[in-house]
């Protein structure tokens, strides 16, 4: 590609048109945002509660439709702001290089011409005759650089200087030219759909062009997030800049800042939102088996955020790495005073059954936790990627700590961006692992400084959390409960693989018979939590059906709510969530 620009044409280029049009743009993607607010937040919510039968179902349909289009013009018009500001910093970069070669020039009485060439006077004493040396013109086709002297022939001093304005200006310009070629190509790709449906074969190509934005800006806003700062450091972040920087980082960058520790909750929300429909469109059409699993649990989620909850939902995260990443909260973490955060394990990932069981774990939780005080949340957070289930005995990732670790490290800095994000004084904050997340509870309290914030933690169904004692968990054992139905055999998985009969129950293998466990009391990760040589406060559990009959049910009822359903495991979760733990009805460890 040659550049046709000049450097009169850079030196004349009017930057501030450019970013008015961009603020142009801004205001549009603002309305649209506006306008998708209230179809969802007042229209939806209004005919929801007050109408029902076909004609109101179809009225919904069309609603939710009506909000999806404005989310794509959001989307778009944020899009083509930010192209735009980010073409308008980088020319004015250009811009700044080339007006300090036009001053040095004009400062020396160089004169520059049209093609970029440099004249520069006669200057200097020769050799020989002590007459100033011959003046010229430099030019940025010239070898750079100058030859020494040789035999009584001295350089005219303003020969380097010259050579070096013209290779500043024709470096300015040549720059430039690559950066509106550059442009040009994104600001042609970004054209609207016609009419007023926008299905998903749009947001497809949505994805794309943020994508190809992000590529043509580079540097541009995204090297200011600040990936490698605590969570209270990147909360001032956001709280600093300005409403259309915030603007624009939300229409480039949905995914990075929705899955920021230290955002707030409502930022984190809207930017995972937009993000679910970029990373739907995306997936859309593939067909290997992750992305049909993924794009079925995505789908699924977008469902319910479209039909509405009580807590409201708040999708503080979601992406589609490694088994996937979902962060959904019922209730608004940074408002409530109860917040607590349940780490699914064992066989987890983001797909249908995740969306359906793990997501009404949550919600069950805060709607029990409400029963106790209004002002609680809860939330599911698959934040890593949990073991799955082996093939066979060959269950390294279940049977090992490295997922837990790494799990354990995100955990921690989500909490840390919960604590810093909540508006009041001491809220009380509480985790929840249940089977192998558990264990990554377990060691995301070894962190340095342990789990930022949390004064409660529940364990359920857990094959051990890698320490054998509850103190060591660092909230004091008289705050750490426990949830161990008789008939789970994950919470009696034995920590050494040695015996006289092997046993598979479900997925999970485990070996009955003589241990080398003299207490009797260690599972897999270390002390059995049920047990009370580990010294945690056990709470009731239904026992679950038996394992003879092949059931692996027993591992999965801690949170179960309902008719025809022992509910006092998620009662008494409900409790230690919402405050009242003095309240949690006991049973005797092991």
């Amino acid at each position: 590609m040659r550049s046709t620009l000049t450097w009169a044409q850079l030196r004349d280029l009017k930057c501030a048109e450019l970013e008015g049009a961009a603020d142009g743009w801004g205001r549009s993607s603002n309305r649209a945002d506006a306008a998708r607010d209230r179809v969802e937040q007042h229209l939806l919510t209004g005919l929801r509660g007050s109408q029902e039968g076909e004609a109101a179902q179809a009225a919904v349909a069309r609603l939710r439709q009506l909000g999806k289009n404005f989310q794509y013009v959001y989307t778009e018009c944020g899009l083509l702001r930010t192209t735009l500001n980010s073409l308008a910093h980088e020319m004015k970069a250009q811009q700044r290089v080339l007006t300090e070669a036009l001053e040095d020039a004009a400062t020396l009485k160089f004169t520059v011409h049209p093609d970029g060439s440099v004249t520069y006077p006669a200057a200097g004493d020769g050799l020989v005759d002590g007459a100033p040396l011959k003046g010229g013109t430099a030019s940025s086709q010239a070898a750079p650089g100058l030859l020494p002297p040789t035999g009584l022939t001295a350089p005219n001093p303003h020969t380097a200087k010259a050579q070096d304005i013209a290779d500043r200006i024709a470096g300015a310009v040549r720059t430039a030219g690559e950066i509106d070629w550059r442009y040009a190509g994104i600001l042609r790709r970004l054209k609207a759909e016609e009419g007023l449906k926008v299905p998903d074969a749009t947001w497809k190509d949505a994805a794309g062009d943020a994508a190809a934005v992000r590529d043509a800006a580079r540097t541009y806003l995204r090297n200011a997030i600040p990936l490698d700062a605590t969570p209270a450091e990147r909360r001032d972040w956001w709280a600093g800049l300005t409403q259309e920087q915030r603007e624009e980082y939300l229409a480039v960058y949905p995914d990075r800042i929705g899955n920021l520790d230290g955002i707030p909750a409502l930022v984190r929300d809207a930017a995972n939102r937009d993000n679910l429909q970029l990373l739907i469109g995306k997936l859309e059409g593939r067909d290997d088996d992750r992305s049909i699993t993924q794009l079925a649990g995505l789908r699924e989620i977008d469902r319910q955020l479209g039909a509405g909850t009580q807590p409201p939902m708040f999708l503080l995260g979601i992406g589609d790495e490694g088994n996937g990443r979902a962060i959904v909260s019922y209730g608004n973490p940074d408002t409530a005073k109860n917040v607590a955060a349940y780490v699914p394990g064992l066989g987890t990932a983001l797909d249908k059954e995740f969306a359906e069981g793990d997501l009404k774990r949550a919600w069950d939780t805060a709607k029990g936790a409400h029963k106790y005080d209004h002002s609680s949340a809860a939330m599911v957070w698959l934040g890593y990627d949990a073991p799955q289930f082996p093939d066979g005995l060959d269950s390294a990732d279940v049977m090992g700590d490295e997922r837990a670790e790494t799990g354990g490290r995100a955990f921690g800095s989500f909490m840390g961006g919960l604590a810093a994000t909540n508006s009041h004084d001491n809220p009380h904050m509480t985790v929840i692992g249940h089977s192998y997340g558990s264990r990554t509870v377990g060691a995301a309290t070894q962190q340095e400084g342990g789990i930022p914030g949390v004064d409660d933690i529940v364990l359920v169904g857990s094959p051990g959390v890698g320490v054998d004692h509850a103190e060591d968990l660092g909230v004091g054992k008289h705050h750490v409960f426990v949830g161990a139905a008789e008939n789970d055999l994950v919470t009696r998985t034995p920590s050494k693989l040695q015996g006289n009969l092997t046993v598979l129950a479900g997925p999970v293998g485990f070996v009955a018979g003589k241990l080398l466990d003299r207490d009797d009391d260690d599972v897999w990760f270390g002390k059995d939590p049920a047990s009370a040589a580990f010294g945690a406060r056990r709470f009731y559990a239904h026992e679950g059906p038996s394992v003879l009959g092949g059931s692996f049910e027993a591992h999965s009822q801690y949170f179960d709510v309902g008719p025809n359903r022992d509910s006092a495991s998620a009662d008494n979760i409900a409790m230690v969530v919402a405050g009242h733990s003095n309240r949690v009805r006991t049973e005797n460890p092991r």
